[in-house]
C-alpha cells in the first residue's frame, strides 16, 4: 500500500510541475528567467547525478534518461513545493 501511495504521489507532483511549466510557457507565453534556470538547473542535477526518483518507486522508463529528466523538473519546483506537499500530506494523515 505505501508503495503505492508513493508512486501517486511522484505521479501527482510531475504532472503538477509539468503543467505549472506548459501554462507558464505557452499558455500566458512569458515565462520568468527565474522559472526556466531553475527548470535548467533541476534537469541538469539530476541527470548529471543519475537521480531518478520514479525508479525508486518502480516506474521505470525503457527510454534511457528520461526517469532522471522527469525527476529534473520535479527539482526544479523547489524545496517550498514539497514543502507544501509534505504539509498536506501531513494534514491528510
Amino acid at each position: 500500500m505505501n508503495k503505492d501511495i508513493s508512486k501517486l504521489i511522484t505521479i501527482c507532483m510531475l504532472v503538477e510541475s509539468m503543467v505549472t511549466y506548459i501554462n507558464s510557457f505557452f499558455v500566458v507565453g512569458e515565462p520568468h528567467y527565474q522559472m526556466v534556470l531553475s527548470l535548467m538547473f533541476g534537469i541538469f542535477i539530476a541527470v548529471a547525478y543519475k537521480i531518478d526518483l520514479l525508479k525508486l518507486v518502480n516506474i521505470e522508463s525503457e527510454i534511457p534518461y528520461v526517469g532522471s529528466i522527469l525527476t529534473g523538473i520535479i527539482f526544479s519546483r523547489g524545496s517550498n513545493y514539497l514543502y507544501d506537499l509534505m504539509s498536506k500530506i501531513i494534514q491528510i494523515n
